[in-house]
């Protein structure tokens, strides 16, 4: 049988996984994280039909005559190059921007990811739309352990923030000079123990003369007292009191006239507080706000890079797998060097380039027609040769 009839068929088989391959990167132009393929091609075995021949004295060398048997595919090779951002708002959205994987888990098999569609479960779990669970580092009392091992990222949709005890607060304004002796202006503030329990702390600023005494009392402990004393308006020392365990500093209050503006700016104690709401920021923390103003991170989510990322394989659903030709996965965290950073509320959308695509499609469906009619050439030809007997 002739030779070319069979390399015309390899080149049927070659160019039609050619045509799959581009249908597949053409009918996901609009998939969020995915990544374009190409086809390489390589020739197959050479039949000899003559060997080389080396130079000798009075005749020269001769070269190797062979006969290609046809093509075959080399390899489907994927391009990583960065998608276009598209913003969509949503908070839980996120791209990378930079060559690192989402790490996702889906029962026991770890699944890595550019597609950043995310939601959370009724867990309160940070989930891909096919369920599987994104992975990163636990927060404990708002320090992310970014040490310690990968596991699942997980909103307290019914935590707290813990109540803190109000150890320190600040008192700033101004106390009129003019004031007559002996007047009292009272400022109150709530303050709170380590339950979160609130009580009122009362300050009481009597005047005296050209100065001014302080009384602190809080209904729990000792009451405190301070004297400010004022050359210019300004105080000639840094006063400050302590009542019930919460020192309360007094240094910056001034003493000119008219203005009667003093006030407690603020005091370190808060109450326990449930979650509100929930932020994500670049380096990949989940921040929860909760009903007492704490903002607390509650997690930050990992990021995996390969030395080999085109030897990935791809599992379906926009995942991959790690595979010994790409090497075993480095996990770090969104902001390191190498691994890229998240922008939340936005989504990458598809590299692949549709101009380049239709194109493939040309030269695929050109190069499958060329090698149709090698076929039916050599048939052709075997059809003389059959004729030659009548």
């Amino acid at each position: 049988m002739l030779r070319s009839l069979y390399s015309g068929i390899s080149g049927l088989r070659s160019h039609q996984t050619m045509l799959d391959v581009t249908g597949n990167n053409i009918a996901n132009v609009n998939t969020a994280g995915f990544k374009g393929s190409t086809t390489q091609f390589q020739d197959t075995l050479s039949q000899m039909t003559q060997g080389a021949g080396g130079p000798q004295t009075g005749i020269g060398g001769t070269n190797p005559a062979q006969i290609g048997l046809g093509v075959q595919v080399a390899g489907i090779s994927t391009n990583f190059a960065q998608g276009s951002a598209q913003a969509t708002g949503k908070a839980t959205d996120l791209m990378i921007s930079g060559d690192g994987f989402f790490i996702t888990r889906l029962g026991n098999d770890t699944v890595y990811t550019r597609a950043g569609a995310f939601d959370f479960d009724a867990d309160g779990r940070l989930v891909s739309a096919d369920g599987k669970i994104v992975q990163g580092y636990s927060a404990t009392n708002g320090v992310v352990n970014d040490g310690g091992a990968v596991g699942d990222i997980t909103l307290p949709l019914n935590g707290a923030a813990p109540a803190t005890a109000t150890t320190a607060a600040n008192v700033a304004g101004n106390l009129p000079s003019d004031t007559p002796d002996g007047s009292v202006l009272t400022r109150d503030t709530k303050v709170y123990d380590a339950y979160g329990k609130e009580r009122t702390l009362t300050l009481s600023f009597t005047r005296n003369g050209d100065n001014w005494s302080v009384t602190g009392v809080d209904g729990v402990g000792a009451p405190g007292s301070a004297q400010l004393q004022f050359v210019d308006g300004k105080q000639t020392g840094a006063a400050s009191l302590v009542v019930g365990g919460v020192t309360v500093d007094l240094s910056k209050i001034t003493g000119f006239a008219t203005l009667n503006t003093v006030s407690v700016t603020d005091q370190n104690g808060r109450e326990a507080g449930t979650l509100q709401g929930f932020s994500l920021s670049k380096d990949g923390t989940l921040v929860g706000q909760f009903s007492n103003g704490e903002s607390l991170a509650v997690g930050r989510i990992a990021l995996a890079t390969f030395a080999n990322p085109v030897g990935l394989e791809k599992t379906g659903a926009s995942g991959y797998r790690a595979t010994a030709n790409s090497g075993n996965a480095t996990i770090g965290i969104p902001g390191s060097p190498g691994v890229g950073s998240l922008a939340s509320g936005t989504l990458e959308m598809s590299n692949v380039d549709l101009s380049q695509e239709f194109t493939n499609l040309i030269v695929a469906q050109r190069g499958f027609q060329a090698n149709a009619r090698i076929i039916t050439t050599s048939d052709e030809v075997l059809q003389e040769l059959t004729n030659l007997k009548r």
